[in-house]
């Protein structure tokens, strides 16, 4: 899963997921002045049998609003929940206004993450080689009319994620693309229109929705928390890109109003029915989140303590404020660990020698980029050694060049010499975010970077309103036609290797934003998934190393935790580790 903080893959990896990052540790605030990297949990628990209402959250109190300051991340591009592959806007929908098969809840005791029920009635029931799934719809779901939710609209919604052309940004392009039967001769419902489909099928009397895999799929109850798991209204209703703007509803709260960038407005849902949901609540009356935010701003505003920060929460920080956040807030200042890797990704069919890849690597100024963008080094960014993040069964702890790579401006004007290069003969040619002070200052110090170990840069801005990734992942762009470097910050969809490399470096893939395609590899990203169970981790690992050591095609940059603060009047200040994100479903405004 994407982190939707785009404009900080440059600066940052310079992101999650996944568009939606799994796996994450219970979120707590760091300890001492340098605190510590939070590694994420392995796995994440499962409860087939938890229903609901969810337990309530000791001391909670109904009403209020609580306003959700994201700073420098310009949030989803829309809330088509079929869409949704993002950190930011998977972490507020799927907590918030949008069910799905299964989900995740944050036990109370514990603080860990636990995959529970959501329309389902359980965790789905797999045939005995997991090649096909059949789910239970629950019978007290409602959208927002108070209409019951259907079999046949949460399989119509699982159809539509197999629309590429619909949805090219969407996670179905990685999931129900390559494990649905037929899916690679089905375009989806809008691109083949009128075509029929049989691998999902539905009987409303009996409330089950069943879907045929092309290949074993044990994971799909996980695949089963996201958004794309979920019902669509029927017919023109959820047409495509019009629903997005604003689509129906079936959590504790609907959108009252959505500006892409800016702002969104979420109020309550008078017909969500807490005893149909296992794990969200709807304590307060309104949500609203601000996009783009200045984050100097919002430290500013979080450490006033006047009534506007209290009833406030903040997704990032200024690294330069952490000291002073970190003694006014004590345990509102609430670091989170997720599995998620930064990286920058050479294009791979313009930057073919691997001496070069290295001296990108060599040439990026980690720690000074990471200070420039507001991160606190050895808190929310520890330098990476590979695709596969901490905490992930199976990853290998493998040094490409025999020791972790950091900044080196000589080794990198060395390993341009190999190549054939002299300094200031190799351009490169980025995009990034201007306008914020900590954007503009990390891409300043990337372009000092590259200049001082050989490099010539060409860098391109574009407004802080739009996300690198709609650049990015467009092979049809102008600007993206240019690029030589890019970037990604990736999390896990679930804890697996198969949520991290294939969906980054197999060929097509939507966030290959390196263009990687080597014809051995996709054929183990194919076979990787038919080994037994146990197996499957360390060949994930193994194949993390192989792909380094043999191509070298993306960089990894840093291994991410996040820091989150709150006002004094939030209620259970936590976060949630299966998104790496704040713990939404659980807050509340005290009295």
């Amino acid at each position: 899963m994407r982190r939707s903080k785009a404009l900080a893959t440059l600066a940052t990896s310079a992101v999650l997921v996944s568009l939606a990052a799994c796996g994450g540790s219970d979120g707590n605030e760091g300890e001492g002045e340098g605190g510590e990297f939070e590694d994420a949990a392995e796995t994440i628990d499962k409860d087939p049998d938890r229903q609901g209402p969810a337990p309530e959250v000791e001391g909670a109190t109904e009403g209020g609003t609580i306003t959700v300051y994201l700073p420098d991340d310009p949030g989803p591009e829309d809330l088509d929940p079929t869409n949704g592959w993002s950190v930011t806007g998977n972490s507020i929908q799927q907590a918030l206004t949008h069910r799905s098969l299964t989900q995740y809840a944050r036990d109370n005791e514990s603080g860990e993450m636990v995959l529970v029920p959501d329309l389902a009635e359980d965790l789905g029931q797999p045939n005995e080689d997991f090649t096909e799934w059949t789910f239970t719809i629950r019978e007290d779901a409602t959208w927002e009319t108070g209409a019951p939710i259907t079999a046949e609209e949460v399989a119509w919604g699982i159809e539509r994620s197999l629309d590429s052309d619909a949805f090219p940004s969407g996670p179905g392009t990685e999931y129900s693309k390559h494990f649905f039967a037929g899916a690679a001769d089905y375009a989806g419902p809008y691109t083949d229109k009128g075509k029929e489909y049989d691998a999902i099928s539905f009987d409303n009397d009996a409330r089950t929705v069943t879907i045929q895999m092309e290949t074993p799929f044990p994971d799909m109850d996980y695949w089963g928390a996201f958004m794309a798991m979920g019902p669509a209204p029927l017919g023109d209703e959820s047409q495509p890109p019009e629903y997005g703007a604003m689509p129906l509803s079936n959590g504790p709260y609907k959108v009252e109003s959505f500006r892409p960038s800016e702002e969104l407005v979420l109020v309550r849902n008078d017909e969500w029915i807490a005893e149909s949901d296992p794990a969200r609540h709807q304590y307060a009356d309104q949500w609203v989140f601000k996009f783009s935010e200045d984050s100097t701003q919002v430290d500013e505003l979080i450490l006033s303590g006047n009534d506007e920060s209290q009833t406030a929460l903040s997704t990032g920080i200024n690294s330069e404020n952490y000291t002073d956040l970190r003694s006014a807030l004590g345990d509102r200042l609430v670091q989170q660990s997720a599995q998620c890797t930064s990286f920058w990704a050479p294009d791979y069919t313009k930057i073919t020698e691997i001496e070069v890849r290295k001296a990108l690597a060599y040439a990026y100024p980690y720690e000074s980029v990471w200070q420039a963008s507001g991160e606190v080094p050895g808190v929310t960014r520890v330098p990476a050694n590979s695709v596969m993040p901490p905490g992930m069964a199976g990853k290998s702890d493998y040094q490409v060049d025999g020791e972790q790579i950091t900044t080196d401006p000589e080794k990198a004007k060395e390993l341009l010499a190999e190549a054939g290069y002299e300094p200031g003969e190799y351009e490169i040619t980025m995009v990034y975010n201007e306008g914020t002070p900590t954007t503009e200052a990390a891409q300043e110090q990337i372009e000092k970077g590259l200049t001082d170990a050989g490099f010539k840069v060409k860098g391109i801005p574009i407004p802080i309103e739009t996300s690198l990734y709609t650049i990015w992942t467009d092979p049809d762009n102008r600007i993206n036609k240019t690029l030589n470097l890019r970037g990604v910050n990736w999390c896990s969809d679930w804890p697996s290797g198969l949520t991290m490399l294939p969906s980054l470096l197999r060929t097509g893939a939507t966030y290959n934003t390196a263009f990687f395609s080597e014809e051995e590899i996709d054929a183990e990203f194919e076979a990787i998934p038919l080994l037994p169970l146990e197996e499957q981790p360390d060949a994930w690992g193994a194949l993390d190393e192989r792909i380094a050591t043999e191509y070298y095609p993306i960089i990894p940059t840093a291994f991410r935790n996040d820091l989150f603060t709150f006002g004094e009047k939030i209620g259970n200040p936590t976060g949630d580790g299966a998104l790496g994100a704040p713990n939404y479903k659980d807050l509340f405004v005290a009295e």
